[in-house]
């Protein structure tokens, strides 16, 4: 039953990874057809990730009333319904109107499912947890070029929400085993407001890294392809297959972290990532016009971001305790969103402005943050490292 379990758990894992990676990839294409300015992939992503902040911050008294089960459920079936809206869309107020059940179903499983391996898995759990959210991611844009080689963007986005209505499916017929494994019992505690958790020493520290880190994964993640469109001037249907480069660097490195977590612990592996990424976001900056140096770029800043958020994550229980990590967790989700919401269209802005090659020093900026803000917090709290 142990092992059913997590194996559920990845599974839908694969499910909040699937639609990630599909708006950036196919963005080239769509705002021409769209007929709408290349920034305006902003507003659509500030959207979403609106929903998720919403989400996120309601998530712990969500799952102490329902259940983590249930709460993973309906958010699948809210982000496959907005994933086959989207499929439908011809105008761009389409998408708009589909973002909102989009973002407000990843908020909750996000904070729910991270907070409920943080508690009863290993850092190695919780790594190949991420993994696995990077297969779903992986998958999406090779869905999106062969959508946009073979049919229009629109096929892109059918596929993955059928792919998605089957993942809900299976975890409604699986939903007995979620019961037998009694999830709600470690929600016995007064859920705490939001107030009470910020007053909490590191708390506020942790949520500017987790919203720094988050800023640049995200950015990174929506604005590959036109980086590599408007700056390495390779074609659409290339970028949406080279985007995948990041989110393969990112689930290799978390498949092959979770063999040494355990041993190096939250802290170390956040260190050792955020090197990692630097190497990678250099490589970028490197004046050539050759562009294999920036699809190893790519590869290079997925696998430093690898182990970043699930060790971030994976560290609350041990910096806050246990009792505080539910609510915590929800709102680490909302700071990771704030950051998803305003930094990646606020970088569009800055590449029509300037110009779309700032993207390396726009990511080293937050890189920054994320890593002075979470040494702060573990120094802060004085906890152990978590092995």
């Amino acid at each position: 039953m142990y092992t059913l379990l997590l194996a559920i758990i990845y599974i839908a894992f694969i499910s909040l990874g699937l639609p990630d990676s599909l708006l950036g990839s196919g963005w080239p294409v769509m705002h021409q057809e769209l007929q709408v300015p290349i920034s305006f992939m902003g507003i659509i992503t500030m959207i979403i990730s609106g929903g998720t902040i919403i989400s996120s911050l309601f998530s712990d008294k969500l799952t102490r009333k329902f259940g983590t089960q249930i709460v993973t459920l309906v958010s699948v079936l809210l982000t496959a319904a907005a994933l086959l809206g989207f499929s439908v869309s011809s105008e761009y107020w389409m998408l708009i109107l589909f973002a909102v059940p989009y973002g407000l179903g990843a908020g909750a499983i996000d904070a729910a499912l991270n907070n409920y391996v943080a508690l009863h898995y290993t850092s190695r759990h919780m790594s190949w947890l991420h993994c696995f959210w990077g297969v779903g991611t992986i998958v999406s844009p090779f869905v999106m070029s062969y959508a946009l080689t073979n049919s229009t963007w629109n096929m892109g986005y059918r596929m993955v929400g059928l792919i998605q209505m089957g993942i809900a499916l299976l975890l409604l017929v699986t939903l007995p085993v979620w019961k037998a494994n009694s999830l709600k019992a470690e929600y016995t505690s007064q859920s705490k407001g939001l107030l009470n958790v910020l007053k909490i020493k590191g708390v506020p520290s942790l949520l500017l890294g987790f919203f720094g880190y988050c800023a640049a994964e995200t950015t990174t993640m929506y604005w590959s392809s036109t980086y590599l469109v408007e700056v390495k001037n390779i074609t659409a249907g290339q970028a949406a297959r080279l985007a995948s480069l990041f989110y393969i660097g990112i689930t290799i490195g978390r498949f092959l972290g979770g063999f040494i977590m355990n041993k190096l612990g939250d802290r170390k592996m956040i260190i050792l990532g955020t090197c990692i990424l630097s190497c990678g976001i250099l490589a970028l900056v490197i004046p050539t016009a050759d562009p294999m140096l920036s699809f190893a770029g790519f590869i290079i800043i997925g696998f430093g971001c690898a182990p970043i958020y699930p060790c971030i994550i994976h560290s609350t229980p041990a910096n806050f305790g246990p009792e505080n990590s539910g609510a915590i967790i929800g709102i680490q989700m909302a700071s990771a969103y704030i950051g998803s919401t305003f930094m990646p269209p606020l970088f569009g802005l800055l590449g029509n402005l300037i110009s779309f090659k700032i993207l390396p020093v726009y990511l080293l900026v937050f890189i920054v943050l994320m890593i002075s803000m979470t040494e702060m917090t573990f120094r802060t709290t004085g906890a152990d490292d978590r092995k």
